[in-house]
């Protein structure tokens, strides 16, 4: 749940902080007074591409932070995701996100105030909050759109099948490059050939590269090294005034004391641990000392070994193991034009046991798609008739099991079709003509899926679910092109729905607004000769005089006052 919103320097806002809470946050002022500026800036913490346009004249950054509630269902995602990418919780369950947008091009994003990435704020958009404008799902009503809906309300997977076409295509992937890549591998043979017997002729062994640096280092410098062990040997053990002869002696010493004073014996096991451990080492460096052969022969044959290595990877591989890997490849590639014809047999074999295996995966998904579509579309079209509308929904599903058709994505092809007045033929929704209609079918499906998504399984999970759950809804102007009843049903219904999720809608109509549990006012005034938006909370007189503002326009009178009174009491 989003309990704040902070924006600095952002468009027209020079500083303002918003403290959201449970139920129905509703936002509202006059046409241009940047009411979608929050949703905006809170897009951006959901991962949204930034751009430097949006920082405010004269500044040279702009800063959005928040902070959610992540108590509740997702609490356990987030953490998952919070620990997968590094980053620490914070001690009282809630999540800081912020995001910096340069004036220069570059941005900065914090997690609970440890730098991340926007790729932690897409991985945790998910579990915050979901935006939902009047257009957006029109706009790019595309099949992959369409497909994603349904699977956000059936919970299924599409992983399996994804896997099963990938490797279906790329077996399918390395046919075609035997079958029609034969006259271009013939010219390449003498090249791989050379280029195989270059690298197998090396018999390179993986970090070679790597030992043979450090012996080269040893060789190089053997008598430094020598005379420094011989030195470190005779301190440590040898000499007379070495550091075992001086333990020895102060062990005589501490013996003598610990047989009057008794707590000295820790003191004098302590001593004989210290004098092993440096005689150890000692021994050690002795041993080490005596393995160094200074030979100028053997380090003229590390520095030609390593000379030719290096020549192999940069024409092979900036690394070793890329160089073994290069030459793996190229025999691999030998081998199939050699033996190309029984490579293309268990390839054929390969082929048709990864189309079994794919079509056995994609039948599935569609079993799950089918019987989620029936439920859907029948929730969808409760949901609209709800919203004074007499409509008929259906979710058209097309199965084809041609190759032509196949995906990651399965076998189906997905159209959600429409009715929305009684004997009129269904029709795609994205056809639909009105805009109001448009609002209130968009408004169903989402609601649709998102209590899917958020159904329980059990009463008692149903119990737990509506004290813990509230997930954050956001609906930007989705009201646009109705009023009316429309719009009170509209107001109906996102007060419902705000019974068990945080939801933060955008309005300008009045019928809606009289709904809320919390009602934002955004104003835009100039100030000092700049213009600046602010935002507010406003209860009592001062909401119905928004209320009132949004019924007649900007003058006021006693009718539109009592109006906006008997609405507000009313839908409370």
């Amino acid at each position: 749940m989003l309990i704040e919103l902070r924006l600095e320097n952002y468009a027209v806002i020079d500083n303002a902080a918003v403290e959201f809470a449970p139920g129905l946050n509703l936002l509202t002022g006059e046409t241009g007074a940047g009411k979608s500026i929050l949703i905006d800036a809170l897009a951006l913490l959901l991962g949204d591409k930034a751009s430097s346009e949006i920082i405010r004249t004269g500044a040279d950054r702009a800063v959005v932070s928040a902070v959610f509630e992540s108590a509740g269902v997702s609490e356990n995602a987030i953490d998952k995701i919070l620990e997968h990418n590094g980053l620490d919780e914070s001690e009282d369950g809630s999540l800081i996100v912020r995001r910096e947008i340069s004036a220069a091009g570059k941005g900065r994003v914090f997690v609970n105030n440890q730098a991340a990435t926007v790729a932690v704020l897409r991985q945790l958009a998910p579990h915050l909050a979901t935006i939902h404008a009047q257009n957006e799902s029109i706009l790019s009503f595309d099949a992959p759109a369409r497909l994603a809906l349904l699977h956000a309300f059936a919970g299924s997977q599409i992983e399996p099948s994804a896997a099963a076409f990938a490797a279906w295509h790329e077996i399918r992937t390395r046919i075609e490059e035997l079958e029609h890549g034969e006259q271009d591998r013939l010219r390449l043979v003498d090249l791989w050939m050379f280029q195989k017997t270059e690298i197998e002729e090396a018999k390179l062994q993986s970090g070679e590269d790597e030992r043979l640096e450090t012996e080269k280092r040893v060789l190089a410098n053997a008598e430094k090294i020598y005379n420094a062990a011989l030195q470190a040997f005779d301190l440590l053990y040898e000499g007379d005034a070495s550091t075992s002869a001086s333990l020895r002696s102060a062990q005589k010493q501490i013996a003598e004391l610990a047989r009057y004073e008794p707590k000295f014996q820790e003191a004098l096991a302590a001593l004989e641990t210290a004098r092993i451990s440096v005689e150890d080492v000692g021994a050690t460096v002795r041993d080490y000392a005596g393995g160094i052969h200074a030979s100028p022969e053997h380090l003229a044959e590390v520095e030609d070994r390593l000379a030719a290595l290096d020549r192999l990877k940069r024409k092979y591989g900036p690394t070793l193991d890329e160089v073994i890997a290069f030459g793996a490849d190229v025999a691999r590639k030998l081998s199939e034009i050699e033996n190309k014809d029984e490579i293309l047999r268990e390839l054929r074999a390969d082929l048709a046991k990864a189309a079994t295996e794919y079509l056995r995966a994609a039948r599935a998904l569609s079993k799950t798609r089918h019987d989620a579509a029936r439920k859907l579309e029948k929730l969808v079209e409760a949901e609209i008739n709800d919203l004074a509308m007499k409509s008929t929904f259906r979710i058209a599903i097309t199965t084809s099991e041609q190759e032509g058709n196949w995906s990651p994505t399965g076998i189906d092809q997905v159209v959600y079709m429409i009715s929305t007045n009684p004997g009129e033929p269904l029709r795609q929704l994205e056809h639909i003509a009105s805009g109001g209609e448009l609002s209130r079918v968009m408004l169903a499906l989402k609601l649709s899926v998102e209590e899917g998504v958020a159904r329980p399984l059990s009463p008692a999970k149903a119990r737990s679910t509506r004290v813990a759950a509230q997930r954050t809804m956001v609906f930007d102007e989705i009201d646009t092109g109705i009023g009316g009843r429309a719009a009170e049903a509209v107001g109906k219904k996102l007060k419902s729905l705000a019974r068990s999720n945080q939801v933060l809608c955008v309005t300008h109509l009045p019928q809606i607004a009289t709904f809320a549990d919390h009602h934002y006012v955004i104003e835009k005034k100039e100030r000092s000769g700049r213009t600046r938006t602010t935002i507010r909370l406003v209860s009592g007189e001062e909401r119905t005089e928004e209320v009132a503002r949004m019924l007649s326009g900007a003058k006021l009178t006693d009718t539109s006052r009592k109006h906006a009174e008997q609405m507000i009491k009313a839908n409370g």
